[in-house]
């Protein structure tokens, strides 16, 4: 026996909780023990306040409904995000993927003259011994500045 499409959702929809299926809850899909809380649990709160004399007892009426139009005013927010995700043309997610993704490759390294600041050169580098001259004691030779103390050496 093969059930079509309208069937199995006519089955989800009469194991969704009463409370989900009253207000007509499209995208957001609470389950039994949220829709216990969200519904009973604001009555025994505000039974609680109303006992407490903090408010009225209007408020075992106004909670629920106030809960309740929270919870409908999320479902119309979800629905309207994932309408407005579905009019975003595919190159465009395409193009946000590409950005996302990590890029492996190889990256160019500024040689080591360069990458310093000017008149700090590292001695022990072959390259930069040909820029500077040698002193007698073995030492490379100070770079532009004669009395600026080499922090490298």
């Amino acid at each position: 026996m093969t059930r079509t499409w309208s069937t199995a959702r006519a089955d989800e929809e009469r194991y969704r909780p009463l409370y989900a299926r009253v207000l007509g809850l499209r995208f957001v899909n609470p389950g039994g023990v949220l829709c216990f809380l969200f519904f009973e649990g604001a009555v025994a709160l505000a039974v609680l306040l109303a006992l407490a004399e903090l408010v009225t007892w209007w408020a075992v009426l106004v909670l629920p409904a106030a809960v309740a139009a929270m919870v409908k005013l999320n479902d119309m927010v979800a629905e309207m995000v994932i309408r407005s995700a579905a009019q975003v043309p595919e190159q465009e997610r395409d193009r946000f993927r590409r950005q996302m993704e990590p890029v492996i490759g190889r990256a160019s390294v500024p040689s080591t003259a360069r990458a310093l600041p000017a008149g700090v050169q590292l001695a022990g580098d072959p390259t930069l011994r040909a820029a500077r001259p040698i002193e007698p004691s073995g030492q490379i030779g100070p770079a532009s500045h004669p009395t600026r103390h080499d922090p490298l050496r």
